[in-house]
């Protein structure tokens, strides 16, 4: 019954957003004629088919025992994170719902979801979408056939790779903003994942609950790392994140970009276990950089097939960085690029690496629940939250000017899109 449950919800899943794309690979490598099918893609569908699939798991397993009908519709359907996440666990959820305090009014809780939802959409709005204004032309370019030189290349690819992470923490920290409005905490999904200093630490920062969803699901269940040896625990690191990558998108860009990740943790995983071996010691300030920008190069090489609209895309911004395509002045490109979207890029940057994300700010304010489970339970304790939100009337002063600020960037660039909205 559970393995007929969790393959309808892949069915679904596969219809709406599989179906158009293997009649494409088909038609390209049998050289078919088939049509496309009419299919509008539901929003959010790839978040909440998760969700259903880890409920059901859990009741399989025995760890999710609360059934209620109502309780159920009310998790999978809960609307903060339903677009764009975080992944949530039943387990998080259900107590919280049962919980009569949740249905009382907390002035506490409006004030801190309130301050975090005001730096999530500035994060959106004042970053994230002036940052689109740099990437978004140059990948055009580049999908157009224009070669793009060296610091043409390496503007796309990093405002972009700055772009997805204002884009997407943002959302994801607006999404805990609201869900506190209604005293529910939600886990934090990110933790400055380009500080990371190696592959296996940014998939521990980078969508923690996506990445937790991955290993608990599906690479555990295939054995891990517990048996086969190295081989099987490599085979089961690249299916997984083949997958992950198909999860994100309905194109072999991002296979090729879940198959790079999944190379990239091979590759960790081995000089992990040969360091060890030879009692090589990396513990240094200066090794720790160089690990970094290493870390933080592989991340921008993958990032490019996962923004590409096709595979020549890719190797134009990719044989751009390398140099084959010239080298220009720095910040003199063929496509005009708006003023604002270099200021973006600065400041990005220096929030990225030069400044302590919400998690890291409020983590002596955190919990971690259940801890029986391997999922990130993180949750925020929203009067702790406000003992650094500090609601003084300079406080509201500033997330009302930076409010301001964001409602006169949307009325003067008009509607954007999520980046996630659609995986």
């Amino acid at each position: 019954m559970t393995a007929a449950a969790i393959a309808t919800n892949l069915a679904v899943l596969g219809y709406y957003k599989y179906a158009n794309f293997f009649i494409d690979s088909t038609n390209h490598f049998l050289g078919w004629h088939l049509d496309v099918l009419a299919v509008l893609l539901p929003l959010g569908i790839s978040f909440f088919t998760f969700t259903q699939i880890a409920f059901l798991v859990d009741v399989y397993r025995g760890i999710a025992r609360e059934y209620s009908f109502a309780n159920y519709l009310l998790f999978v359907t809960y609307f903060p994170h339903l677009i764009a996440g975080p992944v949530l666990h039943h387990k998080q959820m259900m107590p919280q719902f049962a919980n009569p305090d949740t249905f009382r009014i907390n002035p506490h809780n409006i004030a801190a979801g309130l301050t975090v939802f005001v730096l999530g959409l500035a994060k959106k709005v004042l970053i994230a979408d002036n940052l689109a204004l740099a990437a978004t032309p140059l990948f055009n370019a580049a999908s157009a056939g224009v070669p793009l030189t060296f610091f043409e290349a390496w503007i796309a690819a990093f405002a972009y790779t700055l772009q997805l992470y204002f884009d997407f923490s943002g959302y994801c920290d607006m999404a805990v903003g609201i869900s506190l409005l209604f005293n529910v905490k939600l886990p934090i999904n990110f933790d400055s994942p380009y500080q990371s200093a190696s592959i296996i630490d940014f998939w521990r920062r980078w969508h923690m609950t996506l990445s937790a969803f991955l290993r608990d699901y599906l690479y555990i269940p295939m054995g891990g790392s517990r048996h086969g040896g190295p081989m099987r625990r490599h085979a089961n690191l690249m299916i997984t994140m083949l997958l992950g990558g198909l999860w994100h998108g309905a194109g072999w860009t991002f296979v090729v970009w879940g198959g790079l990740h999944g190379v990239y943790l091979i590759i960790n995983h081995g000089w992990r276990a040969l360091a060890s071996r030879f009692g090589i010691a990396h513990a240094s300030v200066p090794w720790r950089l160089a690990s970094v920008a290493l870390t933080f190069i592989a991340v921008v090489v993958g990032w490019v097939f996962f923004r590409a609209d096709k595979f020549d895309t890719a190797w134009n911004v990719l044989a751009g960085m390398a140099g084959l395509h010239g080298v220009s002045l720095p910040f003199i490109t063929s496509v005009t690029l708006p003023k604002i979207a270099f200021v973006a890029l600065f400041i990005g940057a220096i929030l990225v690496w030069a400044c302590p994300n919400l998690q890291r700010l409020l983590e002596q304010h955190m919990s971690v629940e259940h801890p029986e489970m391997h999922w990130p339970a993180i949750v925020i304790k929203a009067k702790s939250l406000l003992s650094f939100v500090n609601p003084s009337a300079l406080m509201a002063v500033t997330s009302a000017l930076l409010l301001f600020f964001v409602v006169l960037a949307i009325r003067s660039n008009g509607p954007s899109e999520f980046l996630y909205f659609e995986f």
